[in-house]
């Protein structure tokens, strides 16, 4: 079928497709829905929305109800997995095409999956990748301005995430048994037997947006703040007294209305294994599936517990050496500035603080050019070395992305050759960030994650992989 589409995009003239793009789209997510069997009627679907935060909540959410024993498969930026097996994402696209998507339910069917996580993004949406695909928890995590050049404005940005969400309504109910398995309901009177899966929203409550997201159709609600606890009417989940030390991050989640134990409120503490705090917002998109799903909520905190990193997010690369090297997936300011957050904290947790080496770029492709500038201005301000080097330049001068972002660092007085320094080839940038490195300083690669190519001009990709470069060359330093 995948052929099939490339061929139909070959022999149809590109003006005439343009044109009528969306019922091309459209008719499409329809073929692969029939073509693998409407899978997603015979599973839970969960689709995770935002600008940041979806890829790990993906992750967390996956993994942690597939080690509490409901097993899971789940597609997102990073990594993909159909229940039995588990692989890195090396399509450069978080949203795959309609027939990728629809074969992976067909599979996480055929394995026996009872869950099934999509990260579903805007331009995935743009293209109808979600319409035939039966949503039952849609969850919202954050906003804010991404994709504006391929979106045109911030508000069709938010418009077409929004499309989700009324999606949801159109999404016809299942029915599952005891072990959360689909089952096919045959007359009215046999749905007394079985547990009905509420069409459900839930959203970040402290996001500006979240009101409008919150605004659709669903059969329940549910929220998540941080903050004390307040008089509210809707189902929430609030998350406070976060407690951040070397190993670990610890909080306290109150629930209200759902577990009601003790007027309506249940307090619980929870511990991640995880680098970040921004990890305990993160997490909540499960805290909140697991109170809808009724799953057992102190099964889900110990499994959560048991993940000890994210691949590609905050990844710590340790190969022997005395310094920390860490590759992070942080393409945009707003993830930037959060990373630091962490990057400080480690630093102010050790003996000797270090210095910090930061290798950088930025996309391109057409996509958002603006950040490029501010980019280079939070490494300028927050490293002590700055190295700006190739990441995806796509059909744009690479040289051009890299002077780009090099501004930001000069304008808050970054100084070529001394602490700024423009290196085109990503593994040589590397091998000059190692040049630099002392016993307790900090390396950090960012912008590419756990990502597998680099996009370069003509649609072509190379094989590759920050963690796995930066690996090797730390043990051809030490060696």
């Amino acid at each position: 079928m995948n052929m099939f589409s490339s061929f139909i995009k070959k022999i149809i003239p590109k003006s005439f497709l343009n044109r009528f793009r969306p019922i091309y789209h459209y008719l499409f997510s329809f073929l692969a829905h029939v073509f693998y069997g409407k899978a997603s009627n015979k599973i839970i679907v969960i689709g995770v929305t935002g600008t940041s935060g979806k890829t790990s909540s993906v992750y967390l959410m996956a993994k942690t109800l597939n080690n509490a024993g409901y097993k899971t498969g789940y597609t997102s930026t990073a990594m993909f997995s159909d229940g039995n097996n588990e692989w890195l994402n090396n399509k450069k696209m978080t949203m795959l095409g309609k027939f990728f998507t629809q074969k992976m339910l067909n599979k996480m069917v055929k394995n026996k999956c009872v869950y099934a996580v999509i990260e579903t993004t805007s331009e995935g949406i743009k293209q109808f990748r979600h319409r035939f695909i039966n949503y039952d928890v849609v969850c919202f995590t954050s906003l804010y301005p991404e994709h504006i050049e391929s979106h045109g404005s911030f508000e069709n940005y938010k418009q077409a995430k929004a499309k989700l969400f009324s999606h949801l309504k159109n999404c016809k109910t299942k029915y599952v048994d005891g072990n959360k398995r689909v089952v096919k309901i045959k007359t009215n009177l046999s749905k007394i037997n079985f547990n009905k899966v509420k069409k459900t929203i839930i959203v970040n409550g402290d996001d500006e947006h979240s009101f409008f997201f919150s605004g659709f159709w669903a059969e329940e609600k549910l929220f998540y703040y941080k903050g004390d606890f307040a008089d509210k009417d809707e189902n929430v989940i609030f998350y406070n007294n976060i407690l951040v030390d070397k190993n670990e991050i610890s909080f306290d989640v109150l629930f209200k209305q759902k577990l009601s134990s003790d007027n309506g409120m249940t307090n619980k503490r929870v511990s991640l294994s995880l680098l970040g705090e921004f990890n305990v917002l993160n997490s909540m998109p499960l805290l909140a599936l697991s109170v809808n799903q009724e799953i057992n909520l102190d099964l889900i905190l110990d499994k959560l517990k048991e993940i000890k990193n994210i691949p590609g997010r905050l990844e710590i690369v340790d190969a022997g050496q005395k310094f920390l090297a860490i590759v992070d997936y942080a393409y945009e300011p707003v993830a930037m500035k959060k990373l630091y957050n962490t990057i400080d904290f480690i630093r102010e947790n050790r003996k000797e603080k270090g210095k910090i080496i930061h290798i950088l770029g930025s996309t391109g492709g057409g996509r958002d050019k603006s950040r490029r500038f501010t980019l280079g201005e939070i490494a300028g301000e927050k490293a002590d070395f700055v190295i700006i080097s190739n990441e995806d330049p796509y059909d744009e001068n690479p040289l051009d992305i890299i002077n780009q972002v090099a501004s930001g660092s000069k304008a808050v007085g970054k100084i070529e050759g001394e602490n700024l320094f423009r290196v085109l080839d990503r593994r040589e940038a590397i091998k000059k960030s190692l040049s630099l490195v002392g016993d307790n300083d900090i390396v950090l690669l960012t912008g590419k994650g756990s990502e597998q190519a680099i996009c370069v001009a003509g649609g072509k990709k190379i094989k590759w992989d920050d963690r796995v470069v930066l690996r090797g060359e730390i043990i051809n330093k030490v060696v």
